[in-house]
Protein backbone atom coordinates (compact mmCIF):
# COMPACT_ATOMS: atom_id res chain seq x y z
CA UNK A 1 0.00 0.00 0.00
CA UNK A 2 2.80 2.41 0.88
CA UNK A 3 4.50 1.88 -2.48
CA UNK A 4 1.23 2.32 -4.38
CA UNK A 5 -0.04 5.30 -2.39
CA UNK A 6 3.18 7.17 -1.62
CA UNK A 7 6.31 5.75 -3.28
CA UNK A 8 8.86 2.95 -3.21
CA UNK A 9 11.27 5.40 -1.60
CA UNK A 10 8.79 6.07 1.21
CA UNK A 11 8.44 2.33 1.81
CA UNK A 12 12.22 1.98 1.95
CA UNK A 13 12.51 4.98 4.29
CA UNK A 14 10.04 3.66 6.86
CA UNK A 15 11.58 0.18 6.76
CA UNK A 16 15.05 1.64 7.29
CA UNK A 17 13.77 3.80 10.18
CA UNK A 18 12.30 0.73 11.89
CA UNK A 19 13.92 -1.98 13.99
CA UNK A 20 12.15 -5.02 12.53
CA UNK A 21 12.84 -8.66 13.32
CA UNK A 22 11.86 -9.49 9.72
CA UNK A 23 14.09 -6.72 8.37
CA UNK A 24 11.08 -5.62 6.34
CA UNK A 25 11.12 -8.73 4.14
CA UNK A 26 7.53 -10.01 3.91
CA UNK A 27 5.88 -12.79 1.94
CA UNK A 28 2.22 -13.77 1.65
CA UNK A 29 3.02 -17.11 3.30
CA UNK A 30 4.70 -15.68 6.38
CA UNK A 31 3.30 -14.58 9.68
CA UNK A 32 4.70 -11.54 11.44
CA UNK A 33 4.46 -9.86 14.80
CA UNK A 34 1.78 -7.15 14.66
CA UNK A 35 4.17 -4.76 16.41
CA UNK A 36 6.09 -4.50 13.11
CA UNK A 37 3.03 -3.06 11.40
CA UNK A 38 2.56 -0.62 14.26
CA UNK A 39 6.17 0.50 14.04
CA UNK A 40 5.99 0.91 10.27
CA UNK A 41 2.76 2.89 10.39
CA UNK A 42 4.17 5.11 13.14
CA UNK A 43 7.13 5.98 10.93
CA UNK A 44 4.81 6.52 7.96
CA UNK A 45 2.75 8.91 10.08
CA UNK A 46 5.90 10.81 11.06
CA UNK A 47 6.97 11.07 7.41
CA UNK A 48 3.57 12.10 6.02
CA UNK A 49 1.93 13.98 8.88
CA UNK A 50 -1.13 11.72 8.50
CA UNK A 51 -2.47 10.41 11.83
CA UNK A 52 -1.77 6.73 12.54
CA UNK A 53 -5.50 5.98 12.86
CA UNK A 54 -6.18 7.42 9.39
CA UNK A 55 -3.36 5.35 7.89
CA UNK A 56 -4.53 2.12 9.55
CA UNK A 57 -8.13 2.74 8.38
CA UNK A 58 -6.85 3.43 4.86
CA UNK A 59 -4.86 0.18 5.00
CA UNK A 60 -8.05 -1.68 5.90
CA UNK A 61 -9.78 -0.18 2.86
CA UNK A 62 -6.80 -1.08 0.67
CA UNK A 63 -6.65 -4.60 2.13
CA UNK A 64 -10.28 -5.23 1.18
CA UNK A 65 -9.50 -4.33 -2.46
CA UNK A 66 -6.55 -6.78 -2.40
CA UNK A 67 -8.78 -9.53 -0.97
CA UNK A 68 -11.33 -8.89 -3.72
CA UNK A 69 -8.64 -9.05 -6.42
CA UNK A 70 -6.67 -12.01 -5.04
CA UNK A 71 -9.36 -14.06 -3.30
CA UNK A 72 -12.64 -13.57 -5.18
CA UNK A 73 -14.04 -16.76 -3.64
CA UNK A 74 -14.20 -14.88 -0.32
CA UNK A 75 -17.04 -12.87 -1.82
CA UNK A 76 -19.01 -15.75 -3.33
CA UNK A 77 -22.50 -16.07 -1.95
CA UNK A 78 -22.52 -12.51 -0.64
CA UNK A 79 -24.95 -10.18 -2.38
CA UNK A 80 -24.24 -7.18 -0.17
CA UNK A 81 -22.07 -5.86 2.65
CA UNK A 82 -24.18 -7.44 5.39
CA UNK A 83 -23.99 -10.90 3.77
CA UNK A 84 -20.24 -10.57 3.32
CA UNK A 85 -19.49 -9.36 6.84
CA UNK A 86 -21.67 -12.04 8.44
CA UNK A 87 -19.55 -14.74 6.81
CA UNK A 88 -16.18 -13.41 7.99
CA UNK A 89 -16.00 -15.25 11.29
CA UNK A 90 -17.62 -18.54 10.29
CA UNK A 91 -16.32 -18.90 6.76
CA UNK A 92 -13.39 -16.65 5.87
CA UNK A 93 -11.55 -17.02 9.18
CA UNK A 94 -12.03 -20.80 9.00
CA UNK A 95 -10.27 -20.78 5.63
CA UNK A 96 -7.50 -18.53 6.96
CA UNK A 97 -6.89 -21.00 9.81
CA UNK A 98 -6.45 -23.78 7.23
CA UNK A 99 -3.58 -21.80 5.68
CA UNK A 100 -2.23 -20.36 8.94
CA UNK A 101 -3.10 -22.68 11.84
CA UNK A 102 -1.33 -20.47 14.39
CA UNK A 103 -3.06 -17.27 13.28
CA UNK A 104 -4.63 -15.25 16.07
CA UNK A 105 -7.65 -13.76 14.34
CA UNK A 106 -10.20 -11.37 15.76
CA UNK A 107 -13.64 -12.67 16.65
CA UNK A 108 -16.96 -11.14 15.70
CA UNK A 109 -20.40 -11.45 17.24
CA UNK A 110 -23.29 -10.46 14.99
CA UNK A 111 -26.75 -9.13 15.71
CA UNK A 112 -29.47 -8.21 13.18
CA UNK A 113 -31.93 -5.96 15.03
CA UNK A 114 -33.80 -5.47 11.74
CA UNK A 115 -33.28 -5.91 8.00
CA UNK A 116 -31.61 -2.50 7.68
CA UNK A 117 -29.13 -2.87 10.50
CA UNK A 118 -26.17 -5.08 11.35
CA UNK A 119 -24.35 -4.83 14.67
CA UNK A 120 -20.89 -6.40 14.83
CA UNK A 121 -18.83 -6.67 17.99
CA UNK A 122 -15.09 -7.01 17.38
CA UNK A 123 -12.73 -8.64 19.90
CA UNK A 124 -9.02 -9.14 19.38
CA UNK A 125 -5.77 -9.51 21.25
CA UNK A 126 -4.37 -6.96 18.80
CA UNK A 127 -5.22 -3.25 18.63
CA UNK A 128 -6.76 -3.24 15.16
CA UNK A 129 -10.40 -2.20 15.60
CA UNK A 130 -9.63 0.76 13.35
CA UNK A 131 -8.30 -1.68 10.71
CA UNK A 132 -11.61 -3.55 10.95
CA UNK A 133 -13.37 -0.21 10.43
CA UNK A 134 -11.38 0.28 7.22
CA UNK A 135 -12.19 -3.24 6.05
CA UNK A 136 -15.88 -2.60 6.69
CA UNK A 137 -15.71 0.65 4.73
CA UNK A 138 -13.91 -1.19 1.93
CA UNK A 139 -16.68 -3.81 1.84
CA UNK A 140 -19.33 -1.08 1.63
CA UNK A 141 -17.50 0.43 -1.34
CA UNK A 142 -16.98 -2.98 -2.94
CA UNK A 143 -20.69 -3.81 -2.82
CA UNK A 144 -21.65 -0.20 -3.63
CA UNK A 145 -24.01 -0.12 -0.65
CA UNK A 146 -25.39 3.00 1.00
CA UNK A 147 -24.58 2.34 4.66
CA UNK A 148 -23.68 4.49 7.66
CA UNK A 149 -21.22 3.03 10.15
CA UNK A 150 -20.89 3.98 13.79
CA UNK A 151 -17.85 2.60 15.60
CA UNK A 152 -18.12 2.44 19.39
CA UNK A 153 -14.86 1.79 21.23
CA UNK A 154 -15.35 -0.83 23.96
CA UNK A 155 -11.70 -0.99 25.04
CA UNK A 156 -10.98 2.46 26.50
CA UNK A 157 -8.85 3.42 23.51
CA UNK A 158 -6.87 0.17 23.34
CA UNK A 159 -8.37 -0.73 19.94
CA UNK A 160 -8.98 -4.34 20.92
CA UNK A 161 -12.77 -4.24 21.22
CA UNK A 162 -15.39 -2.25 19.34
CA UNK A 163 -18.99 -2.38 18.29
CA UNK A 164 -19.85 -1.45 14.73
CA UNK A 165 -23.42 -0.42 14.02
CA UNK A 166 -24.12 -0.53 10.29
CA UNK A 167 -27.36 1.03 9.12
CA UNK A 168 -28.61 1.00 5.55
CA UNK A 169 -29.74 4.41 4.38
CA UNK A 170 -33.27 4.36 3.05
Amino acid sequence: MVENTFSEDMADDIIEASDLESNGAYTSLGTYDHSEMLELVTHLSEQTGIPVSDLVRAFGQYLLTRFAANFPTMFEGASDTFDFLEQVDNHIHVEVHKLYPDAQLPAFVYERPNQNQLVMTYESARPFAILADGLIDGAIKHFEDDIDVEMIDLSAGAGTSARFVLTKRK
